[in-house]
């Protein structure tokens, strides 16, 4: 019988990495900083229509642009952390399912203990079972 399986991917910190994660948060960070910018556009748009009642738009708005902050809030802390990191350390990159065969007589344990793959600079460089 198979079975699927969380594997945990991480990945090494090198140079190459860390530029490309690097890149990856500022651009997250400017299209965040966009979307706050269009929903401030948006809101003083429908304000001067005046089609909807001030105070609960001005409110769902406000929510909105908050939420974005706080997310942008979050990435350069996560920039902070990165340049503290050293090379070589293995960060949490994402989780994939993998299919796993299983038959009578198996140890569960070590068939559903954490795999781990471990890639660096885009190539696998190890697959660890506990």
């Amino acid at each position: 019988m198979r079975i699927l399986q969380k594997v945990n991917v991480k990945q090494v910190l090198t140079e190459q990495s860390k530029d490309q994660l690097l890149k990856k948060y500022e651009q997250n960070k400017q299209q965040l900083q966009k979307e706050c910018d269009q929903l401030f556009f948006e809101m003083k748009k429908l304000e001067r229509n005046r089609k909807y009642p001030a105070g609960g738009l001005k409110t769902q708005f406000d929510k909105e642009i908050d939420l974005r902050k706080e997310r942008i809030k979050m990435i350069e802390f996560q920039i902070e952390q990165l340049e503290i990191l050293p090379l070589g350390s293995e960060l949490q990159d994402q989780e994939v399912s993998a299919m796993i065969e299983i038959s009578v007589g198996d140890n569960w344990e070590e068939k559903v203990s954490g795999r781990t793959i471990v890639v660096k600079d885009g190539i696998i460089t190890e697959i660890r079972e506990r």
